[in-house]
């Protein structure tokens, strides 16, 4: 348990966060969430200690375990995987090395052999004897063979290290597990797993995720970092996300009866609380949704860029026809004899191992470079609108304003046009006079999205477009996408974002594709059946 009192966090005299009175309890899994910039990481670290708070006290009672999931994949490389997992409890691993130099001793004495029984003692108290059994246990379960254990980890690619500084994190039961982006580079089955990990455990988790399908599927509670508060509140994100849509609606209705609201709201809650869903969490969530009152329901001041796509023309009969598509790239030839048709009203979600393909595909149907192999023939209704995975070639040395830029885009040029179309995508004021190349990472994203939509494209093909976006922007990429009534071809890293708006699934392999109709989660059983092995995003 953690528990959090009147907490002020500033710098340089800016508050990040202030007033903050939590209590994170066993049993439950919070999710932090929260614009890019607002403080989630920060507050992770004042939870653990690493920050002292402007303000305020952060207690937790000392005879229980901390782990806190590390990002330095540098720091453990003079370590086998081993000792390295095993080092997630630090009082476990420094007795085994006391233990280990005491017995290496060769003038062992009787002093020796009274510290030596008190270790053996300890060690037997903390499990020390299933130590190496439990953290291949771990290994394993992320997808790493067991043999891994005796390497270094300066041996190990990134993604391994990514998933042996996760099994570090679970190691030895802690009663608390703080974490910051824990899916991230991990495939499908780890993430899976961690899920299934997370729904069996006993303690307090608190994780900053900017996976929705995650935030979903483990959490009981959503910890939303909004405007200088932080709030608490029952359920998973999309609990969160549809109740403060409703509230918000609401507000605005003033004119309606208060009784008709309440009604409402408590039909809400019910609705969801009688949703058994994909969570893994849902049978706890459910409990504490049962005990929700109207009052406890999020009125985030959260702003929500607008994406939405319509099409100038419908598309006719023939989108497009790929036939032994190959490609190489820097001596790796990356594109193996792919071919596929694309039919109306396909929303296709490409995956693979090798984002460079996919990448490398894109950029051979939006003509930006040439195949070495095989053609492709788009219908002739086809108007195609492409989302490139590096932007830079758009904003790098480009002195035009946003507003600017924007006009040369649209066929409307007047000025409230374009600031009522940027006003919807959370540019306002004199914010459409910055130059496009100071932008932030999300902001230009943005700026590509109003881009598309100006072209009023029957078919969008999209290159990993939710990067550098926060969980409110991906939101609204999600439902723009899941309402568009055209093709897509897109590739993403979002897990939610393919369940929902993908009816059909490529996956990019060595020797030429896997495609298959239904959804994402419908293909990940069928592979796993047919072909093993694990997938990336």
């Amino acid at each position: 348990m953690i528990t959090v009192s009147d907490v002020n966090v500033s710098f340089g005299g800016q508050v990040l966060f202030k007033d903050v009175d939590l209590k994170f309890t066993n049993g439950n899994c919070y999710g932090v969430i929260g614009a890019n910039g607002a403080g989630k990481s920060t507050f992770l670290r004042v939870l653990c200690g690493e920050l002292e708070p402007t303000k305020g006290t952060v207690t937790r009672p000392p005879e229980m375990r901390m782990s806190v999931l590390r990002q330095d994949h540098y720091a453990f490389d003079e370590f086998t995987v081993q000792d390295t997992v095993i080092m997630g409890n630090k009082k476990l691993y420094d007795i085994m090395r006391e233990k280990d130099a005491l017995y290496a001793k060769e003038d062992f004495s009787d002093e020796d052999g009274e510290r030596a029984s008190i270790l053996e003692a300890e060690f037997a108290e903390l499990n020390g004897w299933e130590a190496e059994s439990d953290a291949s246990k771990l290994i394993q379960g992320l997808g790493l063979p067991e043999e891994i254990l005796y390497s270094q980890m300066s041996s190990l690619t990134g993604n391994e290290k990514v998933k042996v500084l996760l099994a570090q994190c679970l190691f030895g039961n802690p009663e608390i597990i703080l974490m910051d982006e824990p899916t991230n580079h991990l495939d499908v089955e780890a993430v899976s797993w961690l899920e299934d990990f997370l729904a069996d455990y006993f303690g307090t988790v608190i994780v900053v995720s900017h996976d929705r399908h995650f935030l979903n599927n483990v959490c009981t509670h959503i910890v939303d970092i909004d405007y200088g508060k932080i709030k608490m509140y029952v359920g998973n994100y999309e609990f969160w996300y549809e109740s403060s849509q409703l509230i918000q609606r609401m507000i605005k209705q003033q004119n309606k009866k208060a009784e008709e609201k309440i009604k409402e709201l408590q039909n809400f809650i019910a609705r969801f609380s009688a949703n058994k869903s994909k969570s893994k969490q849902a049978t706890s969530r459910r409990k504490l949704l049962d005990k929700l009152t109207v009052e406890e329901m999020p009125a985030s001041s959260r702003k929500y860029p607008y994406i939405g796509f319509d099409m100038e023309r419908e598309a006719g009969k023939d989108i497009l026809q790929v036939t032994g598509l190959s490609k190489t790239v820097d001596g790796v030839k990356v594109l193996n004899n792919v071919s596929f048709t694309v039919a109306k009203g396909d929303k296709i979600a490409f995956v693979g191992a090798n984002e460079i393909a996919v990448t490398t595909l894109f950029r051979i149907l939006t003509e930006e470079i040439e195949p070495d192999e095989g053609t492709f023939k788009w219908g002739g209704t086809i108007s195609v609108s492409y989302f490139p995975n590096d932007n830079s070639a758009f904003f790098n040395d480009c002195e035009l304003s946003i507003i600017d830029w924007m006009r040369q885009y649209s066929t409307d040029e007047t000025e409230s046009f374009l600031r009522g179309f940027l006003g919807r995508m959370l540019f306002s004021g004199d914010d459409v006079y910055k130059p496009v190349k100071v932008l932030s990472g999300g902001e230009k994203v943005r700026c590509m999205f109003s881009r598309m939509m100006l072209f009023h494209s029957n078919c969008l093909i999209l290159d990993r477009p939710t990067n550098h976006l926060d969980l409110e922007s991906i939101t609204a990429v999600n439902n723009g996408l899941s309402e568009f009534k055209g093709n897509i071809l897109f590739a993403t890293h979002d897990h939610e974002i393919l369940d929902t708006a993908a009816n059909r699934i490529i996956e990019i392999t060595e020797d030429g594709c896997l495609d298959r109709q239904g959804t994402y989660e419908e293909y990940v059983q069928w592979r796993k059946e047919n072909f093993g092995g694990t997938l990336v995003i």
